[in-house]
């Protein structure tokens, strides 16, 4: 079997992408090994379709952190047995570029985004400067390239002419088996849940608008708010929601597995994507969890973002709001939930759709991509 090491830079537990690739290429015939990094509350994870090499890190962030990761990762790849290697984000670049050339191993890029083209880089000129660098002088070294949407392929082929591979990051297939329930987590019949889920509760993405949106002057009455997940503008909202006494009409729930997720999010009457048109990346995302909300049946409601925006309405699977905003975003909820025939044809429309939205149908491409290297 032709051993593939995938690298990351977080915890290999919660990137969803990067497992689902490296299940399709162990059922194609690779052996897949995944180097992330050890935090202290990494859970274990041993799947059955991959090894994982856990790397422990004495910085936890910034500068020194990702100096640090390409310093041991280089290392590790010097010495490590694998015949290809998968370059994940921008982030691990460096070092597997570096290791590829010198081992003459084949190398992908897979770019989860439009990493320069994020706030926490584009927000801080030094930051900046020193990944562009790296991305100038890499990227159009790559022979294969993947990323998540046409649009971010788009922006990467007008600046450096290379041609990218389209691999959106679609959920695998999901039926609940009713393992949560409403009242196993003590929630009424006639209480509408509206959800927030994913890895990247993040700033900028709509959270501290959707909790303000609950408050009583906006009338969600019988209406509780979901934040499941993690993220660096968590401690913010919770903060925000204290503050609020909102009560009982907000719950926080930490993040936890997959299909653990998509049970509670099942339970949802709407879930939202509201990431702002803060950044280049953000402009163009196409978050996970619009595509976990469709293969739940859940009805969306998203920001107005090119991507999201395109599938939302293709796809006639809920609503588009036009401002980010408490009482714009309280009011599309509310109509959206006083419409009860509408809102069942977005659900019946969300389960239609996910019967292409679907991981199982994306990983044709997968195969496509990656059934060269089993053919040398």
């Amino acid at each position: 079997m032709i051993k593939v090491l995938f690298t990351i830079t977080n915890d290999v537990y919660t990137d969803q992408r990067v497992n689902k690739m490296a299940r399709t290429l162990h059922s194609m015939g690779f052996s897949p090994v995944i180097a992330g990094i050890r935090r202290r509350n990494s859970p274990p994870f041993n799947p059955s379709y991959a090894r994982i090499r856990r790397m422990p890190m004495f910085f936890r962030k910034g500068f020194f952190f990702y100096a640090e990761y390409n310093i041991r990762l280089f290392l590790h790849l010097l010495f490590a047995r694998y015949e290809l290697l998968v370059a994940n984000d921008l982030d691990t670049l460096p070092a597997a570029h570096l290791a590829s050339r010198i081992r003459r191993k084949e190398l992908v890029y897979d770019t989860h985004e439009y990493f320069t083209g994020t706030p926490e880089v584009m927000d801080r000129p030094r930051v900046y400067r020193v990944w562009k660098f790296f991305e100038n002088r890499l990227f159009p070294r790559q022979n294969t390239i993947i990323t998540v949407n046409r649009s971010i392929a788009r922006l990467y082929e007008e600046e450096y002419g290379r041609p990218l591979h389209v691999v959106r990051n679609l959920p695998p297939r999901f039926t609940s088996g009713g393992i949560v329930t409403r009242a196993g987590l003590g929630v009424g019949e006639q209480t509408r849940i509206i959800i927030l889920q994913g890895a990247g509760i993040n700033v900028e993405r709509g959270g501290e608008e959707l909790i303000l949106a609950m408050q009583p002057q906006f009338g969600l009455e019988r209406t509780q708010l979901w934040i499941i997940g993690d993220g660096n503008a968590l401690d913010g909202l919770k903060s925000l929601a204290a503050k609020g006494g909102l009560g009982e009409k907000l719950r926080f729930f930490p993040r936890m597995p997959y299909e653990q997720m998509m049970e509670h999010t099942a339970l949802a009457d709407i879930g939202v994507s509201l990431d702002k048109d803060r950044s280049i990346n953000y402009r163009y995302s196409l978050p996970n969890k619009v595509f976990d909300y469709i293969m739940a049946g859940v009805p969306v409601l998203a920001s107005n973002l090119p991507e999201v925006a395109r599938t939302v309405t293709d796809y006639g699977v809920g609503r588009v709001v036009e401002e980010v905003a408490p009482a714009a975003i309280a009011l599309a909820l509310k109509e959206m939930l006083d419409d009860q025939d509408k809102l069942q044809r977005y659900r019946h429309n969300c389960l239609e759709a996910a019967k292409v939205l679907c991981w199982e149908r994306e990983e044709d491409v997968v195969r496509t991509i990656y059934g060269r290297f089993l053919e040398r």
